[in-house]
């Protein structure tokens, strides 16, 4: 192979090694750090309580609801120690007295998360959602829900649905690095969930043509030197 072709082929391998090195970087990180994490932790499940015991309610109540309601769906939720029935996945009729509840409120909400939430972890202030963004770390749930911050290190919020008081999730400190990360390591930077796009379809390609121009540049060089030596052995001779 000519010089030329060696030194096109070293020039390629070195811009293409600069272009992709840092991504090789955060995947490397990211990976480590997703190999080297317990997923439990991650989620929040020790921050939570152990869920209470099966409870239930007379099924006479159910004579309650409205003989003119045309029912779809319905399912049978507990909010501070009451019963409710969730009909339609929009409306909660209390089991007993047949009332409509119309919202969770401030209260009820932070209740819910004190019921959830280990004692240890005291509760700081309480925000009401309607809307989240792309990035925000309860992006693509059902809204609005009720935001409750708890005091410590960790940054602790959990996450209350606003209509039928159910406890969504938590999200904490190593959480949000978590997610940063993986962001980084799937380069969808905008939704952060999107693992087929454009970009790092690009960069696996880059990256395979980094790697392969590293071997063809070993293959070229090792070539070469071994002729030099073949040269050396036969003026000696």
């Amino acid at each position: 192979m000519r010089k030329n072709n060696k030194y096109y082929i070293r020039k390629t391998h070195r811009y293409l090694g600069v272009l992709i090195g840092i991504q090789f970087l955060f995947w490397t990180i990211s990976g480590l750090y997703f190999t080297w994490t317990d997923l439990d932790e991650i989620h929040g499940d020790h921050f939570l309580e152990e869920a209470s015991g099966k409870k239930s309610v007379n099924s006479q109540s159910l004579n309650l609801l409205s003989d003119t309601m045309e029912i779809h769906s319905m399912e049978l939720k507990f909010l501070n120690q009451e019963a409710y029935y969730w009909v339609n996945d929009s409306v909660l009729i209390h089991a007993e007295s047949g009332k409509l509840k119309t919202k969770i409120t401030e209260e009820e909400a932070k209740s819910i998360a004190r019921n959830r939430i280990k004692a240890e972890y005291q509760i700081k202030n309480v925000n009401f959602l309607t809307e989240t963004g792309a990035h925000h770390e309860f992006r693509g749930r059902k809204l609005p829900v009720w935001q409750i911050k708890f005091d410590g290190a960790e940054s602790l919020k959990a996450y209350i649905d606003a209509k039928n008081g159910d406890f969504q999730t938590v999200r904490h400190r190593d959480w949000r690095w978590f997610d940063f990360l993986w962001m980084t390591h799937t380069m969808d930077y905008e939704t952060r969930d999107d693992f087929n796009n454009t970009l790092i379809r690009a960069f696996s390609v880059f990256g395979l043509l980094t790697v392969s121009s590293g071997f063809l540049l070993f293959f070229v060089t090792t070539k070469r030197k071994r002729k030099k030596k073949s040269k050396k052995s036969q003026k000696k001779d």
